[in-house]
């Protein structure tokens, strides 16, 4: 951004108030977080919790890989129109996927809005606010290619103590099902050195917990070539002193190699999880979705990892119905299952996606075949689920205490917090004050599908420096204005099995 755009930029009512609402994938959830940064930088304030588009400025980051995400974003835009229309200076952006896919068809189907950007420029858009309010016209500006790292970006972060950080961006692979590529571009490695420093500053700040992300996060290195660039990075990041947990999402199985397992065994604070995306277990499945590996090269992975980390916990995406899908296809895929004893599984019913090969392609999957075999997969799911938390049971374990994930904890007054694997662990409310980025050690006395319980006395509470930083940020927050939330993930992995129509987001 020049200095004559930034000085427009900035040239904004500190009244001025924002909202963002994101859809998608975790590469979204950060860029909303540099999108609320960016915003506050150039003088604007988020909206009260609750204000539901009632805010001066607007901000739709889009997500293309749902059948209906046009129709949602303009059910969205339109239920906008008026409250616009009462509200004189009220803008409204939309960014992301959607926007860099449809380009000029927004303006023309909701002429209200006021900026189009992409998944490339997202920088831009105080400038582009601005240039709209001034020249009183929308401004649509989609960059063809990355022209800033979402980190090298101002941030409003959602965590105190947990972050993302963004080692690539874009992805070389040509999966049927999958649009993202020609959304994101072609991957683009950021530099290590960039990537440490940013963790070096963060962990200052009093962040305890970051997890690395890419579209195709293992294959890093592959634009610098350095194959294994990823694992270096693994080793380096086990080395910054005051990082307590590394995480990263979502790898690939094709550029899963034992350097990786290796680095993930022998780095302390490289956490003992694992999502490793199988999408089918068919071999004709997935030669159709141009997936790069069979279940046999899947589950040996799987083995390799559980040699190595015997108590890791690993996860998947699933898609259910993809066009050609026959009965001893799906079997193949339950069996992948049985074999893996996934500790979740994020399990998705195929749909089009417009854009990509697999929605032309012949042997698309009746409707009701689909959810049928979507129910036995996730009643199979559940139930090693189910199992394999028990194992869970008498272990005791460090949790990191988390903010807003247990949402029955004020009634049955327990705290919760996430596990080294990321299992989720309900806990009770010791009488020593716990802060979310606090440590305290449990012993696991119950386990249920999704969640762990630790109902007796805690063992022990660590107060942390992230804790320190989530109070020092909660007193000036309760200084400001009420706050909205995002509506953004937490870091670690979320709830499992979710009740979904759609075919995951593709970015993996």
């Amino acid at each position: 951004m020049s200095s004559g755009d930034r000085s427009q930029a900035v040239d904004v009512q500190e009244s001025k108030t924002y909202e963002v609402r994101t859809y998608g994938c975790q590469m979204n959830v950060h860029d909303s977080e540099r999108l609320s940064g960016l915003l506050e930088d150039a003088g604007y304030v988020r909206a009260p919790e609750g204000a539901d588009g009632d805010a001066d400025v607007v901000v739709f980051n889009t997500c293309a890989v749902r059948e209906n995400a046009d129709n949602k974003l303009y059910g969205n835009l339109g239920r906008l129109a008026p409250m616009k229309t009462k509200r004189p200076g009220m803008q409204i952006a939309v960014g992301g996927c959607l926007a860099q896919k449809d380009r000029d068809t927004i303006v023309k189907r909701a002429p209200w809005v006021d900026v189009v950007f992409g998944t490339h420029n997202i920088g831009k858009l105080p400038v582009l606010l601005e240039r709209a309010r001034v020249q009183e016209e929308a401004q649509i500006e989609i960059a063809e290619s990355l022209e800033a790292f979402p980190s090298t970006l101002p941030t409003r972060r959602e965590s105190a103590y947990a972050a993302w950080v963004s080692i690539s961006v874009g992805c070389n692979n040509t999966c049927t099902f999958c649009i993202v590529p020609a959304l994101r571009g072609k991957e683009k490695d950021r530099r290590t050195g960039d990537i440490l420093a940013e963790i070096e500053a963060l962990v200052g700040e009093g962040v305890s917990e970051i997890t690395l992300l890419g579209q195709n996060v293992n294959a890093y290195g592959s634009d610098i070539g350095d194959r294994e660039a990823f694992s270096k990075l693994l080793r380096a990041c086990g080395k910054i002193e005051g990082l307590e947990r590394v995480r990263f999402t979502s790898p690939h199985p094709r550029d899963f190699t034992d350097d990786v397992i290796a680095a993930m065994a022998e780095t302390p604070n490289v956490m003992p999880q694992l999502h490793m995306p199988m999408q089918s277990g068919s071999d004709t499945v997935l030669k159709a979705m141009r997936r790069s590996y069979r279940q046999e090269r899947f589950l040996g992975i799987i083995e390799k990892v559980r040699d190595a980390i015997p108590h890791a916990a690993i996860t998947t995406d699933i898609i259910v119905g993809f066009p050609g899908e026959t009965e001893e296809d799906f079997e193949q895929t339950l069996h992948a299952v049985r074999e893996a004893r996934f500790s979740a599984a994020f399990t998705f019913q195929y749909s089009k996606r417009p854009g990509t090969p697999a929605a032309t392609m012949e042997g698309q999957i009746p409707k009701e075949v689909v959810q049928a075999r979507y129910e036995r997969l996730v009643a199979l799911q559940e139930e090693i689920s189910w199992n394999e938390n028990k194992k869970q049971v008498g272990r005791v374990l460090e949790l990191m205490v988390a903010e807003g994930e247990g949402r029955k904890d004020g009634a049955t007054h327990r705290l919760s917090g996430r596990a080294p694997d990321s299992r989720l662990v309900h806990f009770t409310k010791p009488d020593a004050q716990v802060r979310p980025g606090d440590v305290v050690t449990v012993e696991i006395t119950y386990a249920a599908p999704h969640h762990l319980l630790a109902e007796g006395a805690v063992l022990d509470v660590r107060r942390t420096r992230a804790g320190d930083a989530w109070e020092k940020r909660n007193a000036a927050e309760a200084a400001k204005p009420a706050g909205v939330m995002l509506g953004l993930p937490r870091i670690g992995a979320p709830e499992p099995l979710p009740v979904a129509a759609g075919s995951g987001c593709g970015c993996d």
